[in-house]
């Protein structure tokens, strides 16, 4: 895409920094299917560490990332209990269920992101031979489709102790896991600890060009490597992309707060101008969802197009727009972005 545009599509549209092109060109690299890349065992090393977990691997994505662990920690026939909106439901291409046989029941997620555990209770099965078995529970930190927000750390370890009371596995979607951890201002090993298993994007806010870690103990990332492999993930020496994903723990985590004010600013610039429908006291972390009111006339992929055409790129479905702050967004691009959209709107 130009950069010409304004891109608030996803924070997957980041670029590597300066930074992470420099050690991706210097990176010492192996053959990483046989586990002797020393910067991706670095980076997996690193990741376990941060997340306070025993062990992590490289995949090239968060879908294999989640995939992986479900096919890890779950046989066929398995059930897992997911939010209604879980990225894991909406958006991988039931990929458990087509390449694992693992079925996916999905529960209301409340506003705040987090599944009541009496929807919880209520969905795990019996003991019934006609039933799937209950095996794992997924939560999603942040939550994307529920405005961005962030899960809390003593939520997180209520589902926990509920998981373990009943026999379940804990899996953390973490896709952006570090921007709940600087919205709940907590280490990020707060919220993934009490998980059996999480993944976590590098390709998102923290802007490296690609890649995900699963991390958890040494006997969940000793099955996770083998499904690795039969999802096609071995990638040889990918030391060159995983240089990437350690500057990206070491240098962008901090940062990440500035996205979340990016946000803040263009959420409240939203909220003054007319034909815009925004829940301002919804908004959380780097993404920012809109409706347009009942009596503008264009519809929503009229409406982007035209954003297209004056610079400004958003993404969004459902009946709504998203818009997401990343590095390469600082505010003279959200004051920029809210001027379109306002000129926009007025000459509808």
């Amino acid at each position: 895409m130009s950069e010409t545009f304004l891109d608030f599509r996803s924070d997957t549209v980041t670029k590597p920094t300066t930074l992470m092109r420099e050690a991706m060109a210097k990176a010492e690299v192996g053959d990483d299917v046989y586990q002797e890349d020393p910067t991706v065992n670095h980076l997996q090393e690193l990741a376990a560490e941060i997340t306070g977990m025993e062990s992590g691997l490289f995949v090239p994505s968060g879908t294999m990332g989640n995939l992986t662990s479900i096919l890890s920690h779950c046989q066929r026939g398995d059930e897992i209990i997911v939010g209604r909106k879980a990225h894991i439901f909406l958006f991988e291409a039931t990929g458990a269920a087509a390449l694992g046989g693992v079925n996916i029941q999905t529960v209301p997620n409340e506003e705040d992101g987090t599944i009541s555990l009496e929807n919880l209770k209520n969905a795990i099965r019996p003991d019934d031979p006609h039933q799937p078995i209950s095996r794992m529970i997924g939560l999603e930190n942040t939550h994307n489709r529920c405005n961005g927000v962030s899960l809390s750390p003593e939520y997180i370890l209520q589902v926990s102790q509920f998981a373990r009371k009943n026999n379940l596995i804990l899996h953390i979607d973490g896709a952006r896991i570090f921007n709940a951890a600087v919205d709940q201002n907590v280490p990020v090993s707060e919220l993934t600890k009490p998980a059996d298993s999480v993944t976590f994007c590098l390709s998102k806010g923290l802007s490296a060009p690609v890649g995900s870690v699963i991390c958890g103990s040494k006997t969940f990332i000793q099955k996770a490597h083998r499904i690795r492999k039969q999802l096609g993930g071995g990638m040889r020496q990918a030391g060159i992309i995983a240089a990437a994903g350690i500057v990206a723990l070491k240098n962008m985590v901090d940062r990440l707060a500035e996205d979340h004010q990016n946000a803040r600013l263009l959420a409240e610039g939203l909220a003054n101008i007319p034909g815009i429908e925004i829940d301002i006291n919804n908004q959380h972390t780097n993404m920012v969802y809109f409706a347009l009111s009942d009596n503008t006339f264009r519809s929503l992929s009229e409406f982007r197009r035209l954003l297209k055409h004056k610079g400004l790129l958003v993404g969004g479905d459902d009946g709504r727009i998203r818009m997401v702050t990343h590095v390469w967004v600082d505010k003279q691009s959200v004051k920029k972005a809210l001027s379109i959209i306002e000129e926009t709107l007025t000459n509808l």
